[in-house]
């Protein structure tokens, strides 16, 4: 059985993508809460990837909204250096360590998606506010844009791409009105995506509808 891996598995998102994978592959689930997973630590990141086996499908699942304490700037005044950077470390560097750490381990016919979300579209952007997670998703996008491009250099078949769930149904949206799916739905909706994607399409920014979207 080919193997699957889930960066987030303690997580809502991640715990849906890792059981509905588990029913076509030998998952490798790591999170914070069950294995001490620092995404914002090489030396975190390194120790958890350093043996894995051959991956197949890869999700990245991590993220925050904000710091404890914090929400999601309004306006400029609200912006928080210390918060802000905590936003970046989580949402782009910790994405950038795992894809560094993952990508030797990849098979030549790979997929990899990375959970980000439509906020970090520039374009998208007609509201304003949300300051730090805003930034640190267009960052992230960017991330997975360049890594699609090495990673295809050796790997030609490989999908590597930045993916939006919608607004999920977990801890993570508790207090927001928006309309939500459940956590299994988006699972599925994300794993039919990515395993529809050719290797043209890889670096590109995807919908749970497989819809392209804007950078």
């Amino acid at each position: 059985m080919e193997n699957a891996l889930v960066i987030g598995a303690s997580g809502g998102i991640g715990a849906a993508l890792a059981d509905r994978l588990a029913r076509d592959y030998n998952v490798i689930r790591l999170g914070r809460r069950t294995d001490g997973l620092d995404v914002t630590d090489d030396a975190s990141v390194a120790r958890l990837m350093r043996d894995l086996p051959t991956i197949s499908v890869a999700m990245v699942a991590t993220g925050i909204l904000a710091p404890e304490g914090h929400g999601p700037e309004k306006t400029l005044d609200a912006i928080n250096p210390e918060a802000m950077a905590k936003v970046l470390a989580v949402n782009t560097i910790g994405p950038a360590l795992v894809l560094k750490h993952l990508a030797p381990h990849l098979a030549t016919d790979a997929r990899v998606g990375v959970l980000t979300a439509r906020v970090g579209s520039i374009r998208d952007n007609r509201m304003g506010g949300w300051y730090s997670y805003r930034a640190s998703k267009a960052a992230a996008n960017q991330i997975v844009h360049g890594a699609a491009i090495e990673i295809g250099r050796k790997r030609k078949g490989a999908v590597v791409v930045a993916l939006h769930p919608g607004t999920v149904e977990t801890s993570f949206t508790e207090g927001y009105k928006a309309s939500k799916v459940s956590a299994d739905n988006a699972a599925a909706n994300l794993i039919t995506v990515l395993s529809d994607l050719t290797p043209a399409q890889s670096g590109g920014f995807f919908d749970y509808a497989g819809e392209p979207i804007e950078w």
